[in-house]
């Protein structure tokens, strides 16, 4: 087994997610109201499942090994933009946070900036998807041996369990000093 198997069953959940934001925008949209609290799941699914986990994979585990072999300059390039569309990702994806913060608050000017963060995440998504899938994950395997791709696949395996462990550390965490307050 390739260590990209479980890197593109990921990208089929983010799809999924992603249709479900793009619906939920085309609905909004008719009434000129957001929904704070799918945006609150959205973002968490984001943050944490597409780009916490997912993209940690990417960039910790496959990137870094990548870095260390001879890549042609194209996959180099390739690799050079999706690091960069992973930290645009993270962008956008805090600037809808803080405007459904906003939003919450009654600033419903922050719905304009809702829709937009939204719109470019059901953009972006679908395309960077595609770029991996088809121009990037299986090329740059051929860079790898036998042991190589099961090592990376371990450690994909082993970033998943002790991910849950990390999440919920977090939150215990910001609950504590919440109470220091």
């Amino acid at each position: 087994m390739m260590p990209i198997g479980p890197l593109m069953i990921e990208h089929r959940l983010i799809e999924r997610m992603i249709e479900v934001m793009k619906r939920q925008l085309r609905l909004w949209e008719g009434g000129q109201k957001a929904n704070p609290s799918f945006i609150e799941t959205a973002v968490d699914f984001i943050k944490t499942y597409a780009d916490r986990c997912h993209h940690g994979k990417e960039e910790d585990i496959l990137f870094r090994d990548l870095s260390k072999k001879p890549l042609s300059g194209d996959l180099r390039r390739i690799m050079e933009e999706l690091v960069e569309e992973h930290r645009w990702g993270r962008q956008t994806t805090g600037a809808l946070l803080k405007a459904n913060e906003a939003y919450r608050k009654g600033e419903v000017e922050a719905v304009s900036t809702i829709f937009d963060c939204v719109k470019a995440l059901v953009e972006f998504y679908p395309k960077h998807i595609e770029k991996e899938d088809r121009h990037f994950f299986l090329p740059v395997m051929h860079y790898f041996s036998t042991e190589e791709k099961n090592a990376m696949l371990d450690e994909e395996y082993e970033f998943d369990r002790l991910l849950i462990h990390d999440i919920y550390r977090e939150y215990v965490t910001k609950q504590e000093a919440n109470l220091k307050d």
